[in-house]
């Protein structure tokens, strides 16, 4: 459909036609039950014929039925505009793949396009034509439990890794209007969700506008500039202001600054909640500060619906407002495709066969292996050795619980388990005579306080093998939305368990199931730590390919493991103090812990691999670089082991002299880099004026002439020493 019509759809409208467009509700108000739809009708005080304006609608599940409810709705729209179903596809639709701080570890863009194409693949077939991600909200508190949904704690990784996903779920400029395989994506939280007081869900924001531009917002921007067509706002308050109702943040910065035209939509219930927040006194209120901040589309409360056409009468808000909200809506409808094709992509025969694929899984499963972050190794304990017996215990054992709290579509039922994982690929050696020995309990380990018979069972096994491979962590509603937590210690129960088996047998391999960085120092006796995160459908599988060797461990964690909670929050690319602890740790009056270090137990960009690898002979093209001249670092990385495999190498500067205060280091590159065994190679990084920008004061980003320090290493922490370069 041309512009021009578009627009003259808009001049045809009633005015509660175009109220309803910017409106969202649930499936189940269009569900072919009576019964099923009575009561959210009678709770929100819809009709029928309401409900056949509404514009768009949240978590319908499978082609029929979406096929079902447009076929419905453009029968009783007066002017037969097409519906649009969104919903919350975080790391997969029905094939999950690991979550997406798990998924970060990999550093690997292609894996993130993967994974959004497979999502997208699955979640069209099925009807939808919007999936909520991906989430790009900075976390550097693990209390929060939303850090799961989260790549970490480092911006520039954060936007790397948020445009691949954009461009794995729209495909190329154009591709939303022809390939009905794609979906548009939502980039949320906007902005700085991940920020919140405390690490509790929903709470406040406060920060200055420098660090918020500096650090927090770039993530939403590269997405932004990837293409991504909507804009989610979100809970918190930010400067005083609830994002959903915040005219600088929506207006001046992510309309006027970013340049983004697309959908913004409130989060769930976001709109209303401006009066619980204390800047509304009631839905009118409420409705005027979100249409003036350009909230397009109001999910399920009804401030828009129950007082826009008031708010229009006297004056207060301006039909134009809405009409540009509605284009903009009518807009991203046209660019799905939908009103040539309003059932789109929606194919039940195709949908038996795309979703849940064995191809897919097995992407799945290659993607959950690149994510798996191996912690420690001590006396090489892994890979298992095929001969040897293995106790698997522990809570997370025999537990389909491996896909993590945001897997709306996922299967539990056909997820793999870590026993079955062992068990699969037992039996699929080749040699018999070689083939391990995995036993279990008969009873499954509870993650809370595991019966005795459990624990006596676990000892007795643990005696009577060479090795124990104790599933440990979080159930997956201990992370997730809602679920901040201020202790992220192991619980007590697991903590007994483990110490009761190390009495018995030291061989111990922990693997680690959870949704965010741990306080692991109850367990510092394990001589092996796998961090598996909620690793997906494939999860079981992908573990027990790197316990057996089958994949060389190459993950590195994108957030910091404190050694206690007390330090939170800690994060790497920490500001510079006056009094800095590195200059005299011996000192009292410097900053630092009396009772703990100031350093994470597990640093960012840490990782350990079944190969070792050097550094050495870190240069520079030149001395200096500017605006015009880029600088080349180049360095020499050897795997000096005798089994092939992969490092992530990183490069890191620090501004030692900035208007602002400038962080200790911060990530500028990296690269996956594959090494066979003995096999050295030079390593190159561009560095450019560009990447040395800054926020400064007046919230402009630009560059300061000066000096700087550029190094490179496998991790944040053991870097080589670093080079001196000048910025012209």
């Amino acid at each position: 459909m041309e512009q021009s019509q578009l627009v003259n759809l808009v001049e045809q409208m009633t005015l509660e036609e175009k109220i309803g467009q910017l409106t969202q509700i649930t499936g189940d108000f269009y569900s072919d039950k009576a019964e099923e739809r009575t009561g959210p009708m009678s709770q929100l005080g819809l009709n029928d014929d309401q409900i056949m304006n509404v514009g768009t609608v949240l978590g319908v599940v499978g082609a029929s039925e979406c096929k079902r409810i447009q076929k419905n709705y453009m029968e009783h729209n007066r002017l037969h505009i097409p519906t649009l179903f969104m919903g919350d596809v975080i790391h997969g639709y029905e094939t999950i793949f690991p979550i997406p701080l798990g998924l970060a570890s990999s550093w690997d863009t292609e894996a993130f396009r993967r994974m959004a194409e497979v999502s997208a693949e699955e979640a069209s077939v099925s009807g939808l034509s919007v999936v909520f991600s991906p989430m790009v909200d900075l976390v550097r508190d693990p209390r929060w439990g939303r850090v799961m949904e989260s790549t970490g704690e480092d911006p520039y990784l954060n936007g790397r890794l948020a445009s691949a996903m954009v461009k794995g779920y729209q495909g190329e400029p154009g591709d939303l209007s022809t390939q009905f395989n794609k979906v548009a994506a939502c980039v949320k939280h906007f902005a700085a969700y991940g920020a919140a007081t405390g690490g509790r869900d929903y709470n406040t924001v406060d920060m200055s506008e420098q660090r918020l531009r500096d650090v927090y917002l770039r993530g939403y921007e590269a997405a932004i500039e990837a293409g991504a067509r909507l804009v989610m706002t979100s809970f918190n308050s930010i400067g005083g202001v609830p994002a959903t109702g915040n005219l600088h943040l929506m207006q001046d910065i992510l309309r006027s600054e970013f340049g983004f035209d697309g959908v913004l939509i409130s989060d769930f219930g976001a709109v209303k909640e401006l009066i619980a927040h204390g800047v509304a006194e009631d839905e009118t209120q409420a409705a005027d500060l979100s249409i003036h901040a350009g909230v397009d589309i109001e999910m399920m409360t009804l401030c828009y619906m129950h007082t826009l056409v008031g708010l229009i009468s006297s004056g207060t808000v301006s039909e134009s407002i809405v009409d540009e909200s509605v284009l903009r809506i009518l807009e991203l409808k046209n660019e799905l495709g939908l009103f040539e094709h309003p059932f789109r992509g929606a194919d039940e025969d195709r949908e038996k066969t795309v979703v849940f694929s064995a191809e897919h899984r097995e992407i799945a499963r290659r993607t959950a292996a690149e994510s798996i972050v191996m912690l420690r190794n001590d006396d090489s304990l892994l890979p298992l050795d095929a001969e040897r017996s293995i106790a698997v215990l522990g809570p997370g054992a025999q537990s389909p619980d491996v896909l993590g709290a945001w897997s709306w579509r996922g299967r539990t039922d056909a997820a793999v388990t870590l026993l079955q994982g062992l068990q699969e690929l037992a039996a699929d050696g080749e040699d018999e005579g070689r083939r391990p020995s995995v036993v279990t309990t008969q009873e499954r380990c509870d993650y809370f306080v595991p019966t005795k018979s459990v624990v006596s069972e676990s000892i007795e096994l643990a005696k009577q093998s060479d090795v124990v491979v104790l599933a440990l962590g979080e159930l997956s509603t201990m992370s997730g939305e809602a679920s901040s937590r201020s202790n992220i210690r192991l619980p007590k129960g697991q903590v007994e368990l483990f110490e009761a088996i190390h009495e018995v047998n030291p061989h111990i391999v922990v693997v680690l199931f959870n949704g965010r960085p741990l306080d692991l120092h109850d367990i510092d006796g394990a001589e092996a730590i796998l961090e598996a995160w909620y690793p997906g459908t494939e999860g079981g599988a992908a573990i027990a390919d790197v316990l057996f060797g089958a994949v060389n461990p190459s993950a590195k964690i994108t957030m910091s493991f404190p050694e206690s909670v007390g330090q939170i929050p800690i994060y790497y690319d920490e500001d510079n103090t006056g009094r800095p602890y590195e200059v005299a740790p011996n000192e009292k009056y410097v900053s630092k812990y009396l009772d703990v270090s100031n350093y994470a137990a597990f640093p960012f960009g840490f990782g350990l691999s079944f190969s070792h690898f050097t550094y050495d002979s870190l240069v520079s093209s030149s001395n200096s670089f500017s605006a015009t001249e880029p600088v080349t670092v180049s360095v020499n990385v050897t795997n000096d082991s005798n089994v092939d495999g992969t490092e992530i190498v990183q490069l890191y500067i620090r501004d030692l002299v900035g208007e602002v205060v400038r962080p200790v280091k911060q990530l500028k590159g990296f690269k996956r880099v594959a090494l066979a065994a003995g096999e050295s190679r030079r390593i190159e990084f561009s560095l450019t004026e560009e990447d040395v920008r800054y926020v400064h004061l007046d919230c402009t980003m630009r560059s300061d002439p000066g000096d700087f320090l550029v190094s490179v290493g496998g991790n944040s922490r053991d870097l080589l020493d670093p080079l001196h370069l000048h910025l012209d």
